[in-house]
C-alpha cells in the first residue's frame, strides 16, 4: 500500500459502480484482509435502485466534484456521445487514493478485451502527477465465473439483475 504523509498506509480504493462486478471485487476485497474504501462515484442521473443498493453495502457515496451535474455538463458541452464521452470523465474517472481496484472484465466487450492487456495499469487523470495504480483482479473471469462466485458466496446483487427475470 502507498502511505499518507504521516506514513500510516493508505488504503486501495475499491472502485463500485453498483453492478455485479462491482458485489464481486468488494467481496474479494473483503476476504483479502486489504486495507481498502469502497467508494461509488455518483452521476446525479443514477438508478434509485442502484443508489439504494451502494447504501446497502455500506458503500461511500460521493457527489460529483465543484458542483457538477450531468445536467450542468450538458449545459456547457452538449450531448455526451461516443465519440464525446466527457460525462465519465467528468463525473467518474478521478483520483481518490493512489491505488484502485476496479471490476473491469475483458469479455464484458470486444473494446474492453482490446483496450485491457494487463491485470494492472498506470492511469493518468490530466497530469502525470495526477496517476492511480489501477488493478484489474478479475480481468480474465467470465460471465460463467461471475455468477459462480455469486452464487456460491450469496451475495445480493442490485436488484435490477433480479427484475429483468433469469437472475444473474
Amino acid at each position: 500500500n502507498a502511505t499518507d504523509e504521516n506514513g500510516k498506509a493508505q488504503p486501495i480504493e475499491v472502485a463500485y459502480s453498483g453492478g455485479k462486478d462491482s458485489d464481486v471485487i468488494l467481496q474479494l476485497a473483503k476476504e483479502s484482509g486489504i486495507n481498502f474504501k469502497v467508494i461509488y462515484k455518483c452521476t446525479t442521473i443514477d438508478p434509485p435502485g442502484t443508489v439504494k443498493h451502494a447504501r446497502d453495502m455500506k458503500v461511500e457515496i460521493r457527489k460529483p466534484r465543484e458542483g457538477n451535474t450531468f445536467f450542468k455538463l450538458i449545459q456547457k458541452k452538449g450531448l455526451p456521445s461516443r465519440w464525446h464521452r466527457f460525462c465519465c470523465s467528468d463525473l467518474k474517472e478521478y483520483k481518490i487514493l493512489d491505488k484502485c481496484v476496479m471490476g473491469v472484465r475483458r469479455e464484458e466487450s470486444a473494446k474492453r478485451a482490446k483496450r485491457y492487456q494487463e491485470p494492472t495499469e498506470c492511469r493518468f487523470y490530466g497530469s502525470k502527477k495526477n496517476h492511480v495504480e489501477a488493478i484489474y483482479p478479475i480481468l480474465e473471469w467470465t460471465n460463467e465465473d461471475v455468477a459462480e462466485f455469486i452464487a456460491d458466496r450469496k451475495i445480493k446483487c442490485a436488484p435490477i439483475y433480479y427484475d429483468m427475470g433469469g437472475g444473474i
